[in-house]
């Protein structure tokens, strides 16, 4: 539900949507609006929405009965009380809720980032950046909400939109100067952003997803480019030039662009100097001027995160020397190539890796630092694209030593099926461990590292639970390796 934060203060709908059709009515005042009809209080908006699983149309007459003042419909309804007809409630709703929280994105620089892969990582990488430059950064994302004085985990990439705008406010009540937050594509299929508007939208790649949710990869693809729909006049975007769908994003920009790229011509570029299995150094380059970065986080996808980072900061005016320092500090982030480091003699990363294109490019950067063998550990969720799991399944058998396909998240789905999916993209499936039980799993590829080797616990990387069925249930990578090898570290070689 999303409230006026001056409840004395009613606002107009007629102008909140402009050129919408009313009836029962000249103008509809609210103070609250809510989409989900069993959490009406009386005097709210009701706004019916077609969902993926039910039609708020269907709920009018709950609302109704629950006191709600008026309903925001899609199609003809019949009702005692004054109706709004839109072409999209879900758009609707969205830009209800920004009106309703006083318009935040128009207070704060809002900078949006989307694409399959980078999103959490240079979303903090943006904010460091803007952090250090004394600006005051809020961030919104997978992780959860940072308001500027407080911390709260989220469900979702994206929120709801009355979630969203509530974030929102808080960082405008808190004195935040701007809000870098990731948008999904679900989010922008969804127009979960409406009513918003965006001083900079940035995409750091777009490969193969969420196949589960969008129709088709161009489906997909096209979701991802509405960010660019609700960028401002004066806005600005950040392409990587070396993706070629963010560089087919470019007719959709009319404002000013700034491309970041390792392999193709762009404003902004790095070089990989030399890489190490606890850190990293690449030259960045703005123009004529050039200075070398050292990250603890590695890999050449945190390069371009953080070329996108720096992309956003110079663009804002911050000098090299300042987007240098942010982006080297950030030293690690939960589940993002996040190193385990408990006196074993081999090397331990956990990372949210769960798309084909991720797993090969986290084991191609392990590759280039582990002496060993790499060992990976992975599933593949349920209830999700069922195409992209013997992808998975083909891109480990080509970038590990040895694979172990353990349960990620099994929903609603019988793990066994979906690891059956996964073997199915290996060139010889008997190669492969397979250990339903993760804990076990994760267990099994520490006992088999030797000195030198690398193992990797790939797919859940931040989350805290594991979903079998309808239950949720503690579950947490990083916590079941440290406890595994605190256990046993008494047992390695000094």
């Amino acid at each position: 539900m999303q409230t006026c934060p001056d409840s004395d203060h009613a606002l107009s709908l007629r102008q909140i949507l402009d050129g919408v059709e009313l009836f029962g009515g000249d103008d509809i005042r609210i103070t609250g609006c809510n989409c989900r009809s069993q959490s009406i209080e009386p005097g709210d908006l009701f706004v019916a929405i077609s969902g993926t699983v039910r039609d708020g149309h269907d709920h009018v007459a709950e609302a109704v009965a629950r006191g709600c003042a008026a309903v925001v419909a899609e199609r003809p309804i019949s009702t005692s009380v004054p109706v709004c007809y839109v072409a999209d409630s879900r758009a609707a709703y969205g830009r209800i809720c920004q009106g309703l929280a006083g318009d935040p994105s128009r207070k704060l620089k809002a900078i949006g980032i989307t694409g399959t892969n980078g999103k959490t990582t240079t979303s903090y990488l943006i904010a460091s950046v803007l952090g250090h430059a004394g600006r005051r950064p809020g961030v919104l994302g997978t992780i959860g909400c940072f308001d500027g004085v407080e911390f709260e985990e989220t469900s979702m990439t994206t929120p709801p939109p009355d979630q969203l705008a509530r974030c929102l406010g808080r960082m405008v009540r808190n004195g935040c100067t701007h809000a870098v937050m990731e948008v999904s594509s679900h989010a922008l299929d969804q127009s979960r952003v409406a009513g918003m508007v965006f001083d900079a939208a940035c995409v750091t790649n777009v490969r193969r997803d969420h196949l589960d949710y969008h129709r088709s990869i161009n489906d997909y693809r096209m979701a991802k480019s509405r960010l660019m729909d609700y960028l401002a006049p004066e806005g600005f975007a950040v392409l990587n030039a070396d993706d070629p769908t963010s560089v087919d994003y470019l007719t959709r920009i009319d404002g000013p662009v700034l491309t970041i790229g390792v392999r193709s011509a762009a404003e902004i570029t790095g070089t990989l100097i030399e890489q190490h299995v606890s850190e990293q150094t690449f030259l960045l380059t703005a123009g004529s001027d050039a200075l070398p970065v050292r990250t603890r986080m590695i890999g050449l996808h945190h390069v371009y995160n953080c070329l996108t980072a720096a992309a956003v900061g110079l663009a804002y005016g911050i000098d090299l020397a300042t987007v240098a320092r942010g982006l080297e500090a950030v030293e690690q982030l939960p589940g993002r190539l996040q190193r385990i480091e408990c006196g074993q003699p081999f090397s331990v990363f956990v990372d949210f890796a769960h798309t084909p294109d991720a797993l090969a490019g986290t084991l191609q950067t392990l590759r280039e630092v582990v002496s060993g063998r790499l060992i990976c550990v992975f599933g593949a969720g349920g209830d999700r694209d069922r195409h992209k799991r013997p992808l998975m399944g083909r891109e480990v058998e080509n970038g590990a030593d040895l694979a172990i396909v353990t349960d990620d998240n099994p929903r609603n789905e019988d793990p066994e099926a979906i690891v059956t999916d996964i073997l199915a993209g290996f060139r010889s499936p008997a190669a492969a461990e397979v250990v339903p039980d993760r804990s076990r799993a994760i267990a099994r590829a520490l006992e088999l590292a030797r000195p030198g080797d690398g193992v990797l616990i790939a797919g859940k990387g931040h989350e805290q639970h594991q979903i079998i069925g309808s239950g949720r249930h503690h579950f947490d990578d990083v916590e079941v390796a440290r406890e595994w090898l605190y256990e046993c570290t008494s047992g390695f070689p000094a």
